[in-house]
């Protein structure tokens, strides 16, 4: 490991050299691909110099021991060297971590499919109100949340909606909210005042470049339509709406939140090359497909990953056994507690796994 951050520290250097040259502001390719590297290197060349710092320390600290016959001194110095030992033990853990495989989509923006699942109109309402807690985080990260395609039913409720959320790092932070979300409230069309239980499915999958993912035109059909439901006067009187059916595939995605009907076909290209961009990552990667589409489901009250219970004022994460009481700030897009406890729970099943290779 050492090895390898030593070597990183002469890059990082040679780096920063480089992007003193007084040519290569004239190269904005060049240059982004330095800054980038700088970026992603600053880190963990941060975390080693203050590694190596506390190891002076506390060899510094062990020769006063060995030196010294001052009383004082010498509870200083062991005082020193405690602190030291400690900071070195947690700053390797935190270099094991920084020196994980990334997963080159981190920095990708999103686009996030949320459907109703079992419970007619109850998860209908529910699903809208998951999307407005996506888009409250997305505001507290400085992201922007733009909406692709909306079916509503006509109460306030999304039957589905697609929806892109872009920001640096989006997929990085969204990509463990995969899965089924579980509701347990009493509805308030329920007289009796039984709890009902009712399901969503949530996909987050990263966008997609054209460099990405190849696609034939000519494996695409477009259909255009009248758009229906809340809209301008330009919505609904004029075709804008698009269908695009992908034939090899059979993906079928409906796009209508647009007046015009070129930026309705950009928006529908997008969904479909984030979707042939995860069949894609699909084939690479089986075991952790085969994960994602377990998580994702059909809607079924039994496959779950998260509950939002409302008579208890809770949230439970069942993949991490995390629950908080704090349903409302959730629901408000306070999500960061909960991502953050599953990159770490992710983080340490990862170096576990790398540790049982050695």
């Amino acid at each position: 490991m050492f090895d390898k951050l030593e070597d990183l520290l002469i890059r990082y250097e040679e780096v920063m050299g480089e992007l003193q040259e007084p040519d290569v502001a004239s190269d904005p390719e060049r240059f982004r691909r330095l800054m980038k590297e700088q970026s992603d290197l600053s880190p963990i060349v941060q975390a080693y110099r203050e590694y190596k710092k506390c190891k002076q320390d506390a060899e510094d600290s062990l020769l006063l021991l060995e030196e010294e016959s001052d009383e004082e001194m010498r509870e200083l110095a062991k005082e020193e060297l405690n602190v030291s030992r400690e900071r070195i033990t947690a700053l390797e853990q935190e270099l094991k971590i920084l020196l994980l495989p990334k997963d080159p989509n981190d920095e990708k923006n999103v686009i996030v499919e949320i459907r109703a699942g079992a419970g007619g109109d109850e998860a209908a309402l529910f699903a809208a109100e998951i999307y407005r807690m996506y888009v409250h985080y997305a505001e507290t990260q400085r992201w922007r949340a733009e909406m692709i395609s909306l079916n509503e039913n006509g109460i306030g409720g999304f039957k589905e909606c697609v929806f892109m959320i872009s920001g640096q790092g989006a997929y990085s932070r969204l990509k463990y909210e995969s899965g089924v979300h579980r509701v347990q409230r009493v509805p308030e069309t329920e007289s009796g005042g039984r709890i009902h239980t009712s399901t969503i499915t949530v996909a987050i999958m990263p966008e997609a470049e054209e460099v990405d993912v190849e696609l034939d035109m000519n494996d695409c059909k477009f259909d255009v339509f009248r758009a229906s439901g809340n809209g301008g006067q330009c919505v609904n009187t004029t075709d804008s709406a698009v269908r695009l059916t992908h034939i090899p595939t059979g993906i079928v995605i409906s796009c209508q939140d647009e007046k015009s009907q070129l930026k309705n076909k950009d928006k529908a290209l997008k969904v479909l090359r984030a979707r042939l961009y995860e069949l894609e990552l699909a084939k690479q990667h089986d075991a952790e497909a085969e994960a994602r589409k377990s998580q994702v489901g059909t809607g079924d009250r039994s496959e779950k990953i998260r509950t939002y219970n409302f008579p208890q004022g809770r949230v439970t994460d069942h993949r991490i056994k995390l629950t908080l009481h704090k349903l409302d700030g959730i629901l408000g897009g306070d999500l960061d507690e909960v991502i953050d406890s599953l990159i770490a729970a992710d983080q340490a099943l990862r170096l576990s796994g790398m540790e049982a290779e050695r």
